[in-house]
């Protein structure tokens, strides 16, 4: 194939009009990743000043309303569920928070494990911890259950609902990691000081973490049990709070102390608050804030007589 001297001027000027295009697409990208590295400095920044607040899966969305709606009033928080109250406990004592989320009070292991911090309790609410079951399992007879009926669950010695009254079907045990505020309730009812057993060697039995992730394995499986708090199940009929040595879980019982499975729902911080942190746990302690618990299905610090 020959090409004329006007064909190659032309063929010329499209590989210079091709190399101008590719030089300006190039400086576009050049000043794009420019712009993208700038805004991730100001949001290492911003982070940095951020408020940071860890632990309780049960605490979590109160304080994550909390923080939405302090955003107005420009302080910037951070919230997670690391490891449930245990876990914000310890990031609190090694100094990586501000704020321990926490469903359980503070025992002697967690003062003697960082001595070095000054653990400051605010309660803002309280809670009641559920033994929850399926509705199928509910319907089927199992109307409540007695201490020693949640240990036989929990230990793996009721392996069928039909040997507590209910359907001939198989048991399957959710249960709560160590450490988490929801297990510790659990042990405290069943087994009052003394220390739990080793989990049962069973394969109808599991270990969960947060609240979110304990209902959708009860949702999901035919005849399970576990623990978890009571504000979880609010909208979603196909899980029933078994009522335990003839107490059912009602405001009114958690509020007297009726039902055995109440616990304390706290903000714990390093020192008194100060600063943005005390203008955060303020805010949840005032009128406005308190609104923010019975809406997950807590109880108030009016309430509770606090």
């Amino acid at each position: 194939m020959s090409f004329t001297s006007t064909d190659i001027r032309s063929r010329a000027l499209r590989l210079t009009g091709l190399h101008v295009r590719q030089s300006a697409s190039a400086a576009s990208a050049a000043l794009l990743l420019s712009a993208a590295l700038t805004g991730c400095a100001g949001s290492a920044k911003a982070d940095s000043d951020a408020i940071q607040a860890s632990g309780s899966t049960t605490v979590a969305p109160v304080a994550s309303d909390a923080a939405e709606a302090l955003k107005t009033k420009g302080l910037n928080i951070t919230v997670a569920t690391q490891g449930g109250s245990a876990g914000g406990i310890s990031q609190l004592g090694t100094g990586q928070i501000n704020i321990a989320l926490s469903s359980k009070p503070l025992s002697e292991k967690d003062q003697k494990a960082y001595p070095d911090t000054d653990f400051v309790t605010t309660q803002i609410g309280a809670d009641a911890v559920g033994v929850i079951i399926t509705k199928e399992v509910a319907d089927g007879g199992v109307k409540g259950l007695s201490k020693a009926q949640v240990a036989g669950l929990f230990e793996g010695k009721i392996t069928n609902w039909k040997e507590v009254g209910g359907p001939d079907l198989q048991v399957f045990v959710y249960d709560k990691e160590p450490g988490r505020g929801t297990r510790e309730v659990l042990d405290k009812f069943i087994y009052g000081k003394d220390e739990p057993p080793a989990p049962p060697k069973s394969a109808n039995y599991a270990i969960v973490g947060g609240n979110l992730e304990t209902r959708n394995k009860l949702k999901s499986t035919r005849g399970s049990v576990a623990p978890l708090s009571t504000g979880f199940i609010d909208g979603h009929p196909e899980l029933v709070a078994v009522p335990l040595e003839g107490v059912a879980p009602t405001l009114a019982n958690v509020a007297s102390g009726k039902y055995p499975m109440t616990r304390p729902l706290y903000m714990i911080t390093n020192g008194k608050p100060k600063g943005t942190v005390k203008q955060y746990i303020d805010y949840i302690l005032s009128p406005e804030g308190q609104k923010l618990l019975p809406k997950h299905g807590y109880l108030t610090r009016e309430q509770m007589g606090l």
